[in-house]
Parts: C-alpha cells; sequence; structure tokens
C-alpha cells in the first residue's frame, strides 16, 4: 500500500507555493481510469469493498497498490477480465490509460504499472460469486 506521504508534482515550487498529491488520490485515478477499460469485469477488492459495494457504495482505488522505489512510482493493479476478451490487448490498454490519465490529471509519470489478471469471469457471473472468491483467496494468502 501507498505510504502516508504525500507526493509533491515537478516544478511547483514558484511564486504561489507547493502543490502534493496525496497517494489515495492517485489510487483512485489508477482504479477509475483502469475500470473503464472494455474487457474489464471489476477490480479485486476484499470481502469489505465487495459488501459495501452491494449497498452502493463503490471504492475506486479497490485492486490497486502503489508503491515507491528509487525507480519512481509503480502501480500493481488487479482486476477481472471478461471471458473472450484479448488478455495483451485489454493489460497493455490498462497500462496506457493509467499512465496517460495520472500524467493529464496530476503531471506524474509513473516508472511501472503492473497489471495482475486474477480472473477470468464468465458473463454470467453475478457479484456474489466473485465475493466467494474473494474469501478463498484471502484465506490462501
Amino acid at each position: 500500500m501507498a505510504e502516508e506521504a504525500t507526493v509533491a508534482i515537478h516544478d511547483t515550487k514558484g511564486t504561489l507555493g507547493e502543490i502534493e498529491v496525496a497517494p489515495q488520490v492517485i489510487e483512485v485515478i489508477s482504479g477509475i481510469a483502469a475500470n473503464k477499460v472494455d474487457g474489464v469485469y471489476a477490480m479485486r477488492g476484499k470481502i469489505s469493498s465487495g459488501v459495501s459495494e452491494l449497498f452502493g457504495r463503490v471504492d475506486h482505488k479497490k485492486g490497486v497498490h502503489l508503491t515507491s522505489s528509487e525507480e519512481g512510482l509503480k502501480v500493481d493493479i488487479y482486476c477481472y477480465f471478461v471471458y473472450g476478451v484479448s488478455v495483451p490487448k485489454v493489460a497493455l490498454e490498462i497500462q496506457e490509460k493509467v499512465r496517460e490519465q495520472l500524467l493529464q490529471m496530476t503531471d506524474i509519470e509513473l516508472a511501472e504499472v503492473n497489471v495482475h489478471i486474477v480472473g477470468i469471469v464468465p458473463e454470467k457471473t453475478e457479484l456474489q460469486e466473485l465475493l466467494d472468491l474473494d474469501k478463498e483467496e484471502d484465506g490462501e494468502e
């Protein structure tokens, strides 16, 4: 998960002051961008986020993990794909969209966007079945 520190945007120490972006904001932007790509069924979350979605609350940063290293910021995206899509094509589009949105909205360039496909979902699978999959995965970790 991302550190609690903020990320400073390049060349902002002008006469007006600094601009800093919280890591949670980067995770939310990444999650929304990835979720809007055709072929992505859902983002991987914990049981609590799945239950929250049943009650109408959407956690846009679920399935997104931000880390900082010497090379820069890295985003790991965990998602389910729709059955029948081209996995490399959809994963590449996720990488491009996330990188593009973060650059456009925050002027932050990512060192890496890693896409982890945790499952392929047939068209008729319901949300409850995905929650059961998360429960099994959480028990194994």
